[in-house]
C-alpha cells in the first residue's frame, strides 16, 4: 500500500535557497567567508573559466573571489531542480559576475547534522 506523505517540507526549500544565497551574497560584496558558510570544508568544483578548466578543491573558488573583487552587478535566479529529504540540486542563472562574465551553476547539497552544505559546484561560462 503507497503512502501519500509529503517527504520535503518547505522549510527544507527555504533552507536550500537560503544556503545558495550565501554564496551569491559572498560574490557580491568579494568575501569567500558567505561563501564558506555554504560550502561543505571538502567541497569540489570543476567548469571553465576563460576557456581554461578550474576544478579541484572549493579553495579554487575562493581564491577566484580575492583575485577578482566584489561584482556589485551581479544579477542572479535560483531555482531547486531536485530535492529530497537528504539532498538537493540548485541551478544558479548568473549574469555579470566581478569579471563580467555570465554562468550557470548547479550546486549540488547534501543535509549534514539538520544543516545544508553545498558538496559539489560544475558550472559554465557564457562567452561575452
Amino acid at each position: 500500500m503507497s503512502k501519500n506523505v509529503k517527504a520535503v517540507p518547505t522549510s527544507d526549500y527555504d533552507a536550500v535557497v537560503n544556503t545558495a544565497n550565501k554564496y551569491v551574497e559572498g560574490l557580491r560584496i568579494g568575501d569567500s567567508g558567505p561563501i564558506a558558510e555554504a560550502f561543505h570544508k571538502d567541497a569540489i568544483m570543476y567548469g571553465f573559466t576563460n576557456g581554461e578548466l578550474l576544478g579541484g578543491p572549493i579553495e579554487n573558488l575562493y581564491d577566484f573571489v580575492k583575485e577578482n573583487g566584489t561584482a556589485p552587478d551581479i544579477t542572479t535566479r535560483l531555482d531547486v531542480l531536485a530535492i529530497t529529504p537528504t539532498t538537493a540540486v540548485v541551478r544558479v542563472d548568473m549574469e555579470n559576475d566581478a569579471i563580467g562574465a555570465d554562468y550557470n551553476d548547479y550546486l549540488t547539497l547534501i543535509k549534514i547534522d539538520g544543516a545544508w552544505k553545498v558538496i559539489a559546484k560544475v558550472y559554465h561560462q557564457f562567452d561575452a
